[in-house]
């Protein structure tokens, strides 16, 4: 007797997943311009970022409207900016001004990009039904 039985996992769940991911393909693609050991060298990257990703779905409250641009994708990007570069500093791992530029871009292009790819799916899905 075969069952299936699916599991519902719950959407702040796979949003959360997503921009971790998304800040680690973020840092994996800035990374592969440098010559020194991916590994490591992406770890060092991706901790400060990952734990201000962290920081801004806490200071949001981003479980209770995970894939609302305004409530949740906007200040999960700024804190995710701000406190990463913050860290960075602390760390010792140096700031440009270009890579602040780039990180606010590119993140804002993926933490926000992707919430309003969903929005624009979740509409077109509730017109249908």
């Amino acid at each position: 007797m075969t069952s299936s039985r699916t599991i519902a996992v719950p959407t702040f769940v796979l949003a959360l997943t997503a921009d971790a991911v998304l800040v680690l393909v973020f840092v994996l693609i800035g990374r592969a311009s440098h010559d020194e050991n991916p590994v490591l060298g992406a770890l060092t990257t991706y901790w400060p970022f990952l734990v201000a990703l962290g920081a801004g779905w806490i200071a949001s409250l981003g479980w209770r409207a995970p894939l609302s641009i305004v409530r949740t994708g906007l200040p999960v990007w700024a804190i995710t900016v701000a406190l990463g570069m913050v860290l960075r500093v602390v760390a010792d791992q140096g700031v440009q001004l270009s890579f602040v530029i780039v990180t606010s871009i590119v993140l804002a292009v993926f933490l926000l990009g992707w919430r309003a790819i969903a929005a624009l799916v979740l509409r077109r899905r509730t017109r249908r039904a």
